[in-house]
C-alpha cells in the first residue's frame, strides 16, 4: 500500500535532473605501498617502492615465510609481519586465509596509527583484486570501524572496490560507519554513490545482507535533500526504499517536506501532509520541524506562522514539541529579515490556540524567547516582549520565563525581582522553583533587597511552600553577618503560617549580634523573642552571656542568671535544663565580676543536676581579678557579701 501512495505522489513531480560531478572515489588514496590504480588486466597491481626482487621459484619457501608471519604477529610485530606479506606478494602469492585477516586486523588495532591504517587499507585493496574470497567479513568489519577516527575516505573507495570485485558483505557491518563519517565529515555525495550501488546490486542479485536499513535510507534522504538540495536524487532513494520493501517513518518524510518546502513546491507539500496522516505517525513534531525548516532557509516566513499556527489547532492546542533547534532557525530567519514584530504576532496568536495545560516549557512563546536568550540575544528577547506589549497581546507567561532564567544565569537579580513583580500584578502563577533559583542567586549576589522583594512576592503569591527559600535568606544572611537584617526579615515573616520559625533563628540572630559587640541589639532581639513566646534556650544564654563577659558587662550576666532561675524554677527543669557550658559561662563571668553568691547559686544547681565543674579554674579567675580582696572589708560593707566570698572561698579551696 505504501508503495502505491509514495510512487503516486513521485508521479505528480517532473523535476529537471541535477548535474553533479562527484570527485573520483581514488583521488585522495597515496598509501606508501601499494598503487591504487585500475588495472590494465586481470593481473596483480605493481607495488611502489619496492626493489625488484627474486620470484619464488618453488613453494618450499612459503611454509617458513608464513611461520615467519606468524611469529611476528604473535609476538606483535607488525613491521617484520609486513616485510614479509611483501616478500609473498612480490612474487604474486598470498599468506594462508587465517594469517592474512590476522595481519589486517593486527594493522587496525591502533586506530590512531594512520601508517599501520594505510598498510591495511593497501593490503585489502591488493587482496580483493587477487582473491576477495579469502577475506573474512569480520576482517571487513574491523577494518571500518577503524576508519572512524579518520576523514573516512578509505571507507568509501574500499566499499566500492568489494562491489566491484563481488565482494558481498552484509550491510550491517559497515553501513553505520560510513553514515557515521558521512555526518561527521559531510561526505554525502561519497555516501549517496556507495548507497545507490549497494540498493542496485541488492535488487539486480536479489540479496537481502546488502540492503540498507532504514538509518542508511533515512541518511541518504538526509543529503539528497538537506545537503545536495536535490529533488530528483530525493526521489531516487525513494524509490530504492520501495523496491527494498525499507519502510519511510517521520524522519523520511521530515526530509522531503524540508526540501519540498525549500523548492517552494507548495501543492506536493499538502499531497506529503495527507500521505503522513494515511500513515498514522503518532508524534508529527519531526516533520513539522523539518517542514518550518525548509520555509525559513527559503525565507518564507509567512508559511513558518501558518504552519506552526495550522498544526497547534490539529493538535487542539496541546502544543508541539519542537527541538531547540527548530526555535533558533525561526528565530534566525525572523531576525535576519528584522521582523520582531512578526515574532511577536506569532507568539501571540500561538497563545490564542495553545490549551491551558501545556507546560511553559512547551508553549511557542517559551521556545522562541528562549531561543532568542540562548543565541546571545537577551535584548531582541526584551524587543520582542515590548513589541507584544506595544500590540496590546496578552503576555503569556512563558515568554516571562526564559528572560527570568537568563537574569538569574548574569546575575541581573534587581531586574529579574522587577520583572518577578510585574508577573505576578498580571495575576500570572510563576512556580515555587522559578522563585527559589531567583532568590539563591540574589543571595549569592549578595542583593538582599531583590531577595526580599522576591520572597514578598512569592508570599502573595500563595505559594505553598516557602521553606526552602526563607532558609536560603537566612542562612545566606548569617554568613554575610548581617543580623539587622536577619531581624527585620523574621519579624516580617514571623506570623505567615507557611514559615515554619523556631528559637534556632531567633539564638542565631543574638548570636551574630553579640559575636559583633551590638549587645543592645542583641538585648532587643531577646525581648522580641520571648514576647512572641518563643522560649530561649541553652544557647540563647550562652550567646548573651559571652557576649555582656567579653563586653564586660558583669552585671547584665547577674541578671541573665536571675532570668535563668525562674526558668528553671517555673519549669521543673523539664523544658529548659542547664548543661556545661552554660554553667562554665556563668562561673567565669559571675567569678570575674565578683557576684559570689550569685556562683555560689550556679554551683548548687550544677551539683544538683550533677554537672562536673572544674575548680581550679575558677580560682585561677578569682587570684587574677580579686587577689586584694579581704573578708574582713566585705564585713564592713555587707554581711550577706561577706558570707557569699567565703563560701566561695570554701568551695574552691582557696582557705586552705
Amino acid at each position: 500500500m505504501w508503495r502505491r501512495q509514495v510512487f503516486q505522489l513521485l508521479r505528480c513531480f517532473s523535476s529537471t535532473p541535477e548535474a553533479t560531478s562527484p570527485p573520483s572515489l581514488y583521488s585522495f588514496l597515496q598509501p606508501s605501498i601499494f598503487s591504487v590504480q585500475k588495472p590494465q588486466s586481470k593481473e596483480t597491481p605493481n607495488l611502489l617502492n619496492q626493489p625488484p626482487k627474486p620470484t619464488l621459484s618453488d613453494h618450499q619457501q612459503i611454509p617458513n615465510l608464513e611461520s615467519a608471519l606468524q611469529s611476528s604477529l604473535h609476538e606483535n610485530n607488525t613491521d617484520e609481519a609486513w616485510k614479509l606479506f611483501k616478500t609473498l606478494s612480490s612474487s604474486s602469492l598470498l599468506p594462508s586465509k587465517p594469517l592474512l585477516n590476522s595481519l589486517i586486523t593486527n594493522l587496525c588495532s591502533v586506530k590512531s596509527d594512520t601508517h599501520k591504517l594505510k598498510r591495511a587499507f593497501a593490503t585489502l585493496m591488493f587482496v580483493l583484486e587477487r582473491n576477495p574470497d579469502v577475506l573474512e567479513h569480520k576482517t571487513i568489519e574491523v577494518f571500518m570501524n577503524s576508519m572512524r577516527v579518520t576523514n573516512g575516505a578509505p571507507g568509501f573507495a574500499l566499499v566500492m572496490c568489494m562491489f566491484k570485485n563481488r565482494c558481498f558483505v552484509p550491510f550491517g557491518m559497515w553501513g553505520e560507519t560510513l553514515v557515521e563519517i558521512s555526518r561527521k565529515t559531510g561526505r554525502f555525495c561519497d555516501f549517496l554513490e556507495v548507497f545507490n550501488e549497494t540498493c542496485r546490486i541488492a535488487k539486480e542479485e536479489n540479496l537481502d545482507l546488502l540492503r540498507p536499513d532504514l538509518a542508511a535510507c533515512n541518511a541518504a534522504l538526509e543529503g539528497c535533500c538537506h545537503e545536495l538540495e536535490s529533488v530528483s536524487d530525493a526521489h531516487k532513494v525513494i524509490d530504492s526504499m520501495s523496491v527494498l520493501g525499507v519502510h519511510p517513518d517521520e524522519t523520511s518524510f521530515g526530509w522531503l517536506a524540508y526540501l519540498y518546502a525549500l523548492k517552494g513546491l507548495n501543492k506536493k507539500i499538502i499531497e506529503l501532509e495527507d500521505l503522513v496522516s494515511r500513515f498514522g505517525f503518532s508524534d508529527k513534531s519531526m516533520f513539522v520541524s523539518k517542514l518550518i525548516s525548509g520555509y525559513v532557509k527559503s525565507g518564507d516566513l509567512e508559511s513558518v506562522s501558518t504552519s506552526i499556527l495550522v498544526n497547534l489547532r490539529a493538535l487542539d492546542g496541546k502544543g508541539l514539541n519542537f527541538q531547540k533547534e527548530t526555535y533558533d532557525e525561526i528565530v534566525k530567519g525572523y531576525l535576519e529579515h528584522g521582523s520582531i514584530k512578526g515574532l511577536a504576532s506569532l507568539i501571540l496568536e500561538a497563545q490564542k490556540l495553545e490549551s491551558t495545560t501545556v507546560t511553559v516549557e512547551k508553549s511557542i512563546g517559551y521556545g522562541i524567547i528562549n531561543a532568542c536568550v540562548n543565541l546571545g540575544l537577551l535584548e531582541k528577547a526584551h524587543g520582542v516582549l515590548d513589541e507584544m506589549n506595544a500590540q496590546g497581546g496578552s503576555v503569556g507567561l512563558g515568554v516571562y520565563v526564559s528572560i527570568l532564567k537568563a537574569y538569574g544565569k548574569k546575575q541581573r537579580t534587581a531586574e529579574a525581582a522587577q520583572m518577578v513583580s510585574e508577573i505576578c500584578s498580571l495575576g500570572l502563577d510563576l512556580d515555587a522553583s522559578s522563585f527559589d533559583a531567583l532568590i539563591d542567586v540574589s543571595m549569592s549576589s549578595q542583593d538582599f533587597q531583590s531577595a526580599f522583594s522576591l520572597f514578598r512576592d512569592m508570599r502573595e503569591a500563595r505559594i505553598p511552600e516557602l521553606m526552602g527559600s526563607y532558609l536560603t535568606i537566612m542562612t545566606g544572611l548569617t554568613e554575610n553577618h548581617r543580623p539587622e537584617l536577619m531581624a527585620a526579615f523574621l519579624d516580617e515573616v514571623v506570623e505567615d503560617p507557611r514559615v515554619k520559625i523556631g528559637t534556632h533563628d531567633w539564638n542565631s540572630i543574638i548570636h551574630a549580634f553579640c559575636k559583633a559587640g551590638r549587645l543592645e541589639d542583641a538585648r532587643r532581639t531577646f525581648r522580641r523573642m520571648v514576647f512572641l513566646q518563643f522560649e530561649p534556650t541553652e544557647q540563647t544564654y550562652l550567646s548573651l552571656v559571652n557576649g555582656y563577659m567579653n563586653a564586660g558587662n558583669y552585671f547584665s550576666v547577674l541578671m541573665m542568671w536571675n532570668d535563668v532561675k525562674k526558668r528553671l524554677s517555673s519549669n521543673g527543669e523539664k523544658s529548659f535544663k542547664l548543661d556545661h557550658g552554660l554553667v562554665d559561662a556563668f562561673l567565669y563571668a559571675l567569678v570575674k565580676g565578683g557576684f559570689f553568691d550569685a556562683v555560689m547559686q550556679v554551683v548548687e544547681k550544677s551539683q544538683e543536676t550533677k554537672i562536673f565543674v572544674d575548680k581550679w579554674r575558677y580560682k585561677q579567675v578569682f587570684m587574677e581579678n580579686h587577689k586584694k580582696l579581704k573578708v574582713s572589708k566585705l564585713r564592713k560593707r555587707s554581711i550577706k557579701k561577706m558570707e557569699a566570698l567565703i563560701a566561695f572561698k570554701n568551695w574552691a579551696g582557696l582557705n586552705a
